[in-house]
Order: structure tokens, then sequence, then C-alpha cells
């Protein structure tokens, strides 16, 4: 019995005062739909950006170095001694990795699990009185496509090609029009060692990176460890896994189980994926100040409605409304101004995402274009429609909790 006559007066209330519950409705509104548009459209681009990284790039890189430096036998044989040596040099190793093919052999036979040995250098590209300084991969054609995407970025050409083709490469887009080089023309490659090769290019790709299509050059594993004078070595393992969140984790095991740095896409993206937890705070902050100035709103309502209907909440005491009715009056003002914005935020949230699925966006130069990556799900409309209610019955918690504490003989006292 209460409950309803508690909403009715609730409702009738809020009626009275109708261009102020409007406004608050519409502030309500706004934020919600605010925060369901910045929210799908930050958490889009960062699963985008997240899955460009694991796409582009194995999981997990194996190299032909340590993490650390290895001690002097004089400091683990006296590692308290009383004479400090000084100036000393590193032993110097032969780069490369040890028994990498044994290696291969063995992660291949995990489920899942795709690797790959590699050679890394660097070479001078020359052609027509032209040189450019180029990145050298010596790779395995067939598991490179599954490695990364460069097999779906081929313009010309073809990566596999480089398995029939005699001293083939494949470079980048970037570098093809800095040198003039088409397809099946002949480069001259040199390495820092002097070795000279006539190589013939059988692919050109576009990733859109131009640190990559203007400087990066791939060729076979063999033809690597002729031009870079690196026989049978092979500085590089790279690893795909099926889950690639574990990456960390199976990097860790394998740098302890073989000593050699191994490094997951998360170590290499660190600072870059840290900047999405700056922008996401950002992005939130400025949303929630929406929501606050909002949930202000309808706190001066219901603490205005308070003020002037003391007397009215005085006579609905005394005639038998306990003080937890009275509080349960405003706080349905609240949950009514919550509800009601909730609907039209996600209303507002779906027309925005609609305009902002339509944007297309270039990059002249780096990108093709491409629209806004944005993630429609009911995670951002959730969120963002709990956040209204907390926020408005949080507002007129305070008023309803002030109104529920009035005492009617003192305000009926006042009134004669």
């Amino acid at each position: 019995m209460f409950w309803r006559v508690s909403i009715g007066i609730a409702a009738a209330q809020l009626a009275h005062r109708r261009r102020q519950t409007i406004v608050s409705t519409l502030g309500v509104a706004l934020g919600v739909g605010f925060f369901v548009a910045t929210s799908a459209l930050m958490s889009g681009s960062e699963k985008d950006m997240v899955q460009r990284l694991v796409d582009n790039a194995p999981h997990i890189t194996v190299k032909d170095e340590f993490r650390t430096a290895a001690p002097q036998p004089v400091f683990i044989v006296y590692p308290e001694a009383a004479v400090s040596l000084t100036s000393t040099k590193p032993r110097e190793y032969l780069r490369g990795i040890k028994n990498h093919g044994a290696k291969i052999e063995e992660l291949s036979r995990q489920t899942g699990v795709i690797a790959e040995a590699a050679l890394t250098g660097t070479a001078i590209v020359r052609y027509a009185a032209k040189d450019v300084s180029a990145g050298i991969a010596g790779i395995d054609p067939e598991k490179e496509r599954f490695l990364t995407t460069i097999e779906d970025d081929m313009q010309t050409g073809s990566l596999m090609r480089l398995k029939t083709a005699s001293q083939g490469i494949v470079i980048g887009q970037g570098m093809a029009i800095r040198l003039g080089l088409g397809m099946d023309d002949l480069a001259t490659v040199v390495s820092p060692e002097g070795i000279v090769r006539r190589m013939k290019v059988v692919g050109i790709f576009r990733t859109g990176n131009l640190l990559l299509d203007e400087g990066q050059v791939y060729m076979l594993l063999k033809d690597a460890q002729v031009l870079l004078n690196k026989p049978f070595v092979a500085n590089r393992i790279r690893i795909k896994i099926a889950d690639p969140d574990m990456a960390e984790e199976v990097a860790a095991e394998l740098e302890s189980r073989w000593g050699y740095r191994t490094e997951s896409w998360q170590e290499v993206n660190r600072d870059f994926l840290g900047l999405f937890v700056i922008r996401n705070i950002i992005t939130y902050s400025i949303v929630g100040a929406i929501m606050a100035v909002a949930a202000f709103g309808i706190f001066n309502i219901i603490s205005t409605v308070v003020m002037e209907k003391r007397r009215d909440i005085a006579i609905l005491m005394s005639m038998g409304f306990r003080a937890s009715d009275i509080q349960w009056v405003f706080l349905v003002q609240g949950v009514f101004v919550g509800v009601i914005g909730m609907v039209l935020g996600w209303l507002l949230g779906l027309i925005l995402l609609q305009m902002l699925g339509t944007v297309e966006i270039k990059v002249p130069g780096l990108m093709d274009t491409q629209k806004l990556p944005l993630e429609k799900g009911i995670f951002q409309f959730g969120v963002g429609g709990l956040f209204a209610l907390v926020s408005a019955i949080a507002a007129a918690w305070i008023p309803a909790r002030k109104a529920s504490q009035v005492r009617p003989v003192d305000i009926i006292r006042g009134a004669t």
C-alpha cells in the first residue's frame, strides 16, 4: 500500500518540476550515451592495435644473446675477495643459437606451436646508382606466412616464390619506389662482410609501416647465411603459440631452460601497451565528470523538494508514514531519473555508434582508408547504465535521508 502511494507521490513531484527533471534526465542520458560511445571506441581501438601487434609479429622471439653478461670466472671463484678486479671484459662467444634445429623440432612437436629459425642482419641494397640501408631477414617462407601477415600484405608477387626463384628477395613498396625497383628486377645486395650478390625481386609488400616498407628485405635462410657469411647459423627463433596471452609465461620458461634472451610480444610492446591505461583513465575521467554533473542536478532537484515540502512531509508522517517510507519517496525520484536517463542514454549511444561507424580515416603515406574500430558489446551499455543508476541513487540518498529525519511536531508547531 505505502509503496504504491510513495511511487505516486514521487512521480507527482517530478512532474511538478518538469523543467528541472528534464534537464537532469538529459544530463544522465548524455553521460550514458557518451560513455557508451567513448568506451566502444577506446576498447575497439585497443583491441585492434593489440590484434595488429599479435598478428604482425611472432608471439615469442628467442635471440642469440643473454639478458645479463656472464660473470668472470674470478668473480665466481672468489665472490667476496678483498682485491677488486677492474676493466674486465666479458668472454666472447660465437654468435648464433646452438642446436637451433633441434630446438625448432622440439617446439614444432607441441600442439598449436609454429617455430622458425631465422637469421637477421643488415645490408645495402643498390640499384641504378642508388643505395638503401636495409634489414635482412633470412626466413622459411612456408612458416613465415603463419608467423606474420606479410603474405597478406603482398602487392605483387608472392612470399612463396622465394622457394622457387634463385637468389630471390621480397622488398617493401617504399624501397621499391625509392630505388625504382620492379618485379623481376635484379638488385645488388652488399653485406657488411663485403659479400656482393645479385638478387631478383620476386615480391613487393606494403604493410603501412614506413620502417618495414622502406627498410626490410626478406630472403631464404640459406641465402642470408651466405650473404652474411654465417653458414648454418640462425640468430633468431621465432615462435607463434595457440594462446597469445600465455606468451610471457612460455618465454620465461624457454629462457630459464636455454639461457638465451627470450622476449614475448608483451615485453617488446610494454611501453606501448601502458599508454592504453593512461588513455583509458583520461577518457573515463572526462565521462565520469559528465555523470557527476548530472548527479548534482538530481541532488539539487530533490534537495529543493525536501526544503519546500517539509510541511507536507510532516503531514504524511503524522498520517502514518514511517521515516523509511518518506526516504523511499525521494529515492524513487532518483531511480526514476536514473532509469529514464539510462534508457535515453542507451538510445543516444546507439545513434553515436552508428555515426562513428560511418567515419573513415586516411593517414597519407601511412595506411589505407579504414573505419574506426568499435567494440559494440553489452559491456559498454551495462557499465554505462549501472553508472547512471548508482549516480542517481547516490545523489538522491542524502536529501532522502534528510527528509526522513524531519520531526512532524516541530514542523507543525512552527507552522502554527
